[in-house]
């Protein structure tokens, strides 16, 4: 399992948020390239960098900083946030991004991210869905920074998107992101039950080395680790030698 240690910028700093909220952000770094070369040290081959500025406004904000930090070392960089358009996912390939994270879009217009994953390639783009569960149990996607609720839910948003169109899928429990309360192992299960073709990346939630084993041995591709990794529980190398 890929693990990609997470760097999320916000007014071109390193922060993480608490369930996605814009109000509850801690402050980790004031240099993204040394916590980004920290990783790579450590043994990162892939890293996820968020353009979190993008998704508040809903375009493209620190997509320059991102190509920056993506031609600085030689490592597989996943990014997104405030990708809306063609051009958006066009710029950051050409800076050197290895793959665009595509979230709202993907709920929202999938004729349009269609046609992106066909014109790039399904390898080179992760569709983001981020998800609250509601007390019926169903997953229903949160768009716009996580501040709006989709109008339908998670298992219509997958299903538009046939076998053989789309390879990478990033599966966030907005609940539990930020909260270090375990990722939501039920959701992913239920998500490579249904679609065994998807490679699938757990998000949020995750505290120990524990969860990630677990969601290894569940079936997921990849796990994003965020404030973990910055609060110390395990080191970026630690989550990589646990998952090799």
């Amino acid at each position: 399992m890929i693990i990609y240690p997470a760097i999320d910028l916000r007014n071109g700093v390193c922060v993480r948020l608490m369930h996605g909220r814009f109000d509850q952000v801690t402050e980790y770094d004031t240099v993204p390239a040394a916590r980004l070369a920290a990783f790579v040290a450590e043994g990162a081959t892939w890293v996820h960098i968020v353009d979190l500025d993008g998704a508040e406004a809903g375009r493209a904000v620190q997509h320059a900083l991102i190509g920056e930090l993506a031609g600085s070392l030689s490592v597989a960089i996943q990014s997104g946030g405030g990708v809306r358009t063609l051009s958006d996912v066009q710029n950051l390939l050409d800076a050197g991004v290895s793959r665009v994270v595509v979230g709202s879009q993907a709920v929202t217009q999938p004729d349009v991210v269609s046609a992106w994953l066909a014109e790039f390639g399904a390898d080179r783009l992760t569709l983001a869905f981020d998800v609250r569960v509601g007390e019926d149990g169903v997953p229903v996607p949160s768009l716009k920074g996580w501040t709006e609720a989709a109008p339908v839910d998670l298992w219509t948003a997958l299903d538009r998107y046939p076998s053989g169109t789309v390879e990478h899928v990033l599966i966030t429990d907005v609940g539990r992101d930020g909260a270090l309360t375990g990722p939501n192992l039920d959701l992913l299960a239920e998500v490579i039950r249904r679609r065994p073709d998807l490679k699938v990346q757990a998000s949020g939630g995750v505290s120990s080395l524990e969860d990630l084993k677990a969601a290894r041995a569940i079936g997921c591709d990849g796990a994003i680790v965020g404030r973990a990794i910055y609060e110390g529980r395990f080191s970026a190398r630690d989550a990589i030698e646990a998952c090799a």
